[in-house]
């Protein structure tokens, strides 16, 4: 891989990173408890997952645009494999089976405040 292309992906990952924190804050700041961020696994991955009420929120956090522009960077197969990593993630931790889910979505653009989409999805 070239320089400008490492550099690139370099520039990108940590701007995803920032997103993502700021998402987090974001969620806490509307009373949600934050509970996991970056969860990996072979299937899948999940950018924060949240905790308010009876319900656990999975969420995935783009950068590139707020709103309908960044959701439409997610594939449907990517929100399949966020809702196969979902699953492994809820068995892991017996203390959120009995939680509902939902699938909500954090478009951050270049300026302004994260716009928080809520259940977009469905598994």
């Amino acid at each position: 891989m070239n320089k400008n292309k490492t550099r690139h992906r370099q520039r990108a990952q940590k701007s995803g990173q920032r997103a993502e924190a700021l998402a987090a804050l974001y969620l806490r700041l509307k009373a949600y408890r934050v509970i996991a961020r970056n969860f990996r696994h072979p299937a899948g991955e999940i950018d924060i997952v949240a905790v308010r009420g009876p319900v656990i929120i999975f969420v995935e956090v783009k950068h590139r645009g707020a709103g309908p522009a960044g959701l439409e960077a997610v594939t449907p197969r990517q929100w399949q494999r966020i809702g196969v990593a979902a699953r492994v993630f809820v068995g892991r931790h017996e203390s959120l089976q009995k939680l509902s889910w939902r699938f909500d979505f954090i478009g951050l653009g270049r300026f302004g405040w994260p716009h928080h989409m809520k259940d977009v999805w469905r598994f």
